[in-house]
C-alpha cells in the first residue's frame, strides 16, 4: 500500500543549515525537499500521528540534525540527511507546538545535547473533558531534552492548545490567548528563578505574534487585519539581572502612548492595511522590515522605521507562514492552497514551488450536489480535481506530486472575493487525452447566470490541455448533471436537469502540417429526452454500444449511434444520481431519504440484487465484473470495530451480492474511489506489492484529499496501512554522510565468485589440521577458532541418509 496527498502547510517548514533542503511536516512524517529542484529527496518516518513541529539544529553545515514533535506525544531527534532516528522522548500528551531556545541562543553542542537543553511545549491535557464549560485543555510545559522528562510547573493554561512563538535570539517566547499576549523571558542556564512573564492586552482577538531579531519589540496581528507593535516590552519585568523589578516603584504617570492599562511596554503603534485577519507576521533577518499576509493573498513588506509598504500581489491563495533560511537570499512562503513557494529575497521573486494536492473548498450549497469530486486517468495514475482558483489540477497518485494545472476560467482569482463562477464538473476520456469541463456563472440578484461546456485536448507528451471548443448554454438555461466520454470514440454525452441529453462528436483531427496539429472542434450530433423528465446521470457501456441515461427515477438505454431508445428499466424510489457499467451489469445509485445501490443484468434487462446503502462513490474495473463502492455508515452506528471510522469500502463481483472484501475508512463523506492499472508504465513501485506489479489497484481519496493505493485482491490488505512513495532523488542531490562525507566514496569492487568453487565439497576427516591454515587476516576471531578447534577434536558419529 502506498499513500500520499497530505497537507504541506499544517505546520511551519524549516530550512537545513546549508539551505539546500526544506523540511516539511506532511501527515505523520517529515518530507525533505530539495530547494534546487523542489522534489522530495527523503522522509523521516517514525511518528504515529500528525507532526506539528520541526526544528533544525543550527551549526556546521556538514552536520544535519533536527527535532520534531507530534500529536502522538513524542519528541524525536533525527539525522535528516541519513534519515535516521537518534532519540525519542515520550511526553504522553499530544504536542501541538514546540520551541527550543537553546538552538537560537547558541548553547547547543552539535555532537550532543547539553545538560541544560530545554524545550517549551504546547500540549493538550486529555484528562480535562472537551465539552466542559471551563475546562482548560491547553498547557505550556517545560521539557528537559537531555533527561527526557517534563520539568517544572505548568507555565500557562488555555482553553485549547496554542502555538508558541519564539524570538530569533531565543531570549523570549510567547503565545496568544484571545485578547491577551503572554510573553516569557527564557531563563539563563544557571538561573534558578521562575520564568518571568508579562501580559499585553488588546480589544480584539489576536491571531499571532512575532519578535524582532535584536530589539525589545513585538508585533501581533488581530482578527480585523490590524498590526500592533509594542516597543520596549518587559523593561520593568525583564531586567538584565533576571530580577523582577517592583512595579510599584515605577512612575504611574509615565507616558506610554498606545498601551492599555498597566501593560509593560514603552509604546504601542497600530498599522492597518489588511481587510481580514492576519495569518502571517515575521520580521526580516536584519530587523529593518516586517512582512505580513492574510486571506487576500498579498505579502506586504513594511519598512519598520517609516511604515512604508511594498507588495507581492497575486499569489492567489491566503498566506500562512514565512520561513527564513540561513541564506539571506532564500525564504519560503506557505499558502493555504497546499503550496510552498521559494522566494528570492529581498526582491520577493518566486523561483520554485512545491505543490501538494489541492485541498477541499466549499461551494454554495445549491450547487454542491451538482459538483463532481474527482476524475481519474486510470492508465497514468492521475486524478483531476477542481481547485478554488478556477483551475483543474492533475496530480500523480503514483508519484505524489503535481503534474500540471489547467486554467478553466480566464479571470483572476482573489481569495476572499465573492464567488461568481463555479467549475461544477470535470470528466476525462478513457485514455486521458481529452477533457470536458462545465462551469456555471452565478446569477446576480436572481438575474443572469450562464452554463458553459468546454472541450479540451492534451499534448501527447504531457498533460497541458488546450481549449478546443466552447459551448454556451448547451441545454438552454438548465444545469448539466453529468458528462461522460465514449470508451473508444471521440464522443461525449451531456445530460441536463432540463429534461434532455445531447451527444457531441469531434470533427476530423488531421495534421495539417508536419509537427503542427489542427485542434479538433466538437458539434452536437443528437438530442434526446424521455417524457421531459430531468436527466440526472449518464454512462457508456465498456464497448460503447449502449448509452445508459437516468431519467430521474428510471433508467433508459439508448443506441448512441442512431439515438434510439432501446429499453427502460424499473423505477426507483429516489432519483438516480450515478450510473456505471461493470461488465455485463449496470449499477445505479440513488440518494436521499431512501438510498439504494442496485445491480441490473443487461442480458435479462432486470434487476439482479440491491442494497439499501448510502453510497458516496462507485468505481468499476475494466474488463471484469468487479466494482467497489464507498458506503457511508449511519451516524447511529456505534460498533466498536469501526473505531471512529465513518465509511466502508466494499468490493463486489456483480454476479454475487456477497462482498469479496471490506475495509473501514475515515473521512468518507466527500471521498472517492477509482480502479487504476497496476501494470501501467507510469507505476514504478512494484517492490511495495511483494516484488510484482498487481493487475489492478484501488485508489481511495478521503474528504481531505489524502489517498491510499492498495491491491484489493491481496489478502494482506485487510488493514489499510500506508507506505510512503519512493523519493525523487536527482544526481546532484545525493548527499554524503558518515565516512563518505569525510573521506569520500569508497571504490566499487565487483565481487565475482570463482565458478570452480561450486564443485561438491566434502568436509575433511581431520579438520584440526586445516582449521588454522590460511592467511592471518582471513582467520576467525580467537574465541571462535578455539571453540571450533575443541569441537573438531571430539568424536562425532555421523549417519548417511540415502
Amino acid at each position: 500500500m502506498i499513500g500520499g496527498g497530505y497537507s504541506y502547510v499544517s505546520a511551519p517548514p524549516a530550512f537545513s543549515t546549508d539551505a539546500k533542503r526544506l523540511l516539511v511536516c506532511t501527515g505523520t512524517v517529515v518530507s525533505v525537499f530539495s530547494t534546487s529542484t523542489a522534489l522530495q529527496v527523503s522522509t523521516l518516518e517514525g511518528h504515529t500521528a500528525l507532526v506539528t513541529s520541526v526544528l533544525v539544529v543550527p551549526g556546521n553545515k556538514a552536520l544535519s540534525f533536527c527535532w520534531t514533535a507530534s500529536l502522538d506525544g513524542t519528541v524525536r531527534y533525527w539525522d535528516y540527511v541519513a534519515a535516521e532516528l537518534m532519540k525519542t522522548i515520550d511526553i504522553k500528551m499530544p504536542i501541538y507546538s514546540m520551541v527550543i531556545p537553546a538552538l537560537l541562543l547558541g548553547q547547543t553542542d552539535l555532537k550532543m545535547m547539553p545538560a541544560d537543553a530545554f524545550a517549551y511545549l504546547s500540549v493538550e491535557n486529555t484528562q480535562v473533558q472537551e465539552n466542559s464549560g471551563k475546562g482548560l485543555r491547553g498547557q505550556i510545559r517545560k521539557c528537559n531534552l537531555t533527561e527526557s522528562r517534563l520539568a517544572g510547573v505548568v507555565l500557562a493554561e488555555t482553553r485549547k492548545p496554542e502555538v508558541i512563538f519564539i524570538s530569533p535570539s531565543g531570549k523570549f517566547f510567547g503565545i496568544r490567548n484571545k485578547r491577551k499576549l503572554h510573553i516569557w523571558k527564557t531563563p539563563a542556564k544557571d538561573s534558578k528563578l521562575p520564568v518571568a512573564k508579562i501580559t499585553l492586552h488588546h480589544t480584539r482577538n489576536f491571531t499571532l505574534l512575532a519578535f524582532h531579531p535584536t530589539k525589545r519589540l513585538v508585533a501581533a496581528g488581530d482578527t480585523s487585519g490590524r498590526i500592533l507593535i509594542w516597543r520596549g516590552f518587559g523593561n520593568r519585568t525583564f531586567s538584565d539581572g533576571e530580577k523582577i523589578v517592583n512595579r510599584g516603584l515605577m512612575n504611574d504617570e509615565e507616558e506610554k502612548p498606545g498601551t492599555r492599562g498597566n501593560d509593560d511596554a514603552d509604546s504601542c503603534t497600530t498599522w492597518h492595511w489588511h481587510p481580514t485577519g492576519i495569518n502571517l507576521l515575521r520580521f526580516s533577518s536584519d530587523g529593518a522590515y516586517l512582512y505580513s499576509g492574510g486571506k487576500e493573498g498579498v505579502l506586504v513588506d513594511w519598512q519598520l522605521d517609516t511604515g512604508k509598504k511594498k507588495f507581492l500581489p497575486r499569489i492567489g491563495s491566503p498566506l500562512i507562514y514565512l520561513t527564513d533560511s540561513l541564506d539571506p537570499t532564500l525564504s519560503a512562503i506557505s499558502c493555504a492552497d497546499n503550496q510552498i513557494h521559494l522566494l528570492k529575497m529581498p526582491s520577493m521573486e518566486i523561483t520554485k514551488s512545491i505543490s501538494g494536492i489541492k485541498l477541499p473548498f466549499s461551494s454554495p450549497e445549491v450547487y454542491d450536489s451538482m459538483c463532481s469530486k474527482f476524475s481519474f486517468d486510470d492508465t497514468a495514475g492521475l486524478v483531476a480535481l477542481r481547485a478554488e482558483n478556477y483551475r483543474i489540477q492533475f496530480y500523480s497518485l503514483f508519484d505524489d506530486r503535481e503534474i500540471s494545472e489547467v486554467q478553466v476560467c480566464e479571470r483572476n482569482h482573489q481569495p476572499g472575493d465573492e464567488v461568481s463562477v463555479i467549475v461544477t464538473l470535470v470528466s476525462l476520456s478513457g485514455d486521458g487525452s481529452m477533457m470536458s469541463t462545465v462551469e456555471v456563472n452565478l446569477p446576480e440578484d436572481g438575474i443572469g447566470g450562464l452554463v458553459c461546456l468546454k472541450f479540451w485536448a492534451s499534448d501527447p507528451q504531457n498533460k497541458n490541455f488546450n481549449l478546443s471548443t466552447i459551448v454556451y448554454e448547451p441545454h438552454r438555461d438548465a444545469g448539466i448533471s453529468a458528462v461522460a466520454f465514449h470508451p473508444t470514440r471521440q464522443m461525449v454525452v451531456s445530460s441536463s436537469y432540463g429534461g434532455d441529453f445531447k451527444i457531441w462528436v469531434c470533427s476530423d483531427e488531421i495534421p495539417q502540417k508536419q509537427d503542427a496539429l489542427q485542434h479538433s472542434g466538437w458539434m452536437c450530433h443528437a438530442v434526446g429526452s424521455y417524457k421531459k423528465k430531468p436527466m440526472t446521470a449518464a454512462a457508456f457501456s465498456a464497448d460503447g454500444s449502449v448509452l445508459a441515461l437516468a431519467a430521474e427515477t428510471v433508467i433508459t438505454l439508448w443506441d448512441p449511434d442512431n439515438n434510439m431508445l432501446v429499453a427502460v428499466l424499473g423505477e426507483m424510489q429516489m432519483p438516480i444520481l450515478t450510473l456505471s457499467f461493470a461488465g455485463e451489469y449496470l449499477l445505479s445509485i440513488s440518494r436521499g431519504s431512501k438510498p439504494q445501490l442496485s445491480v441490473w443484468s443487461m442480458s435479462k434487462l432486470s434487476g439482479s440484487w440491491s442494497y439499501k446503502l448510502d453510497i458516496e462513490d462507485v468505481t468499476c474495473a475494466k474488463d471484469s465484473s468487479s466494482f467497489a463502492v464507498l458506503a457511508l455508515l449511519p451516524k447511529s452506528s456505534n460498533e466498536p470495530i469501526f473505531q471512529g471510522k465513518d465509511g466502508l469500502i466494499l468490493l463486489f463481483n456483480a454476479t454475487d451480492p456477497v462482498p469479496l472484501a471490506m475495509w473501514s475508512v475515515r473521512k468518507a463523506k466527500g471521498g472517492g474511489l477509482a480502479f487504476l492499472k497496476g501494470n501501467s508504465p507510469s507505476f514504478q513501485h512494484q517492490s511495495i506489492f511483494g516484488g510484482k506489479s498487481p493487475q489492478a489497484l484501488l485508489a481511495y481519496i478521503n474528504a481531505d484529499h489524502e489517498y491510499i493505493l492498495f491491491d484489493p485482491y491481496d489478502n494482506d490488505a485487510s488493514e489499510l496501512s500506508l507506505t510512503r512513495t519512493k523519493d525523487h532523488i536527482s544526481a546532484d542531490e545525493t548527499a554524503q554522510f558518515g565516512y563518505a562525507s569525510i573521506y569520500g566514496e569508497l571504490p566499487q569492487f565487483e565481487m565475482k565468485t570463482d565458478q570452480n568453487l561450486l564443485a561438491p565439497y566434502a568436509p575433511s576427516q581431520r579438520p584440526w589440521e586445516t582449521i588454522f591454515s590460511g592467511s592471518s587476516h582471513n582467520l576467525l576471531p580467537l574465541p571462535k577458532l578455539c571453540l571450533e578447534f575443541m569441537e573438531s577434536l571430539l568424536e562425532r558419529r555421523t549417519t548417511t541418509v540415502e
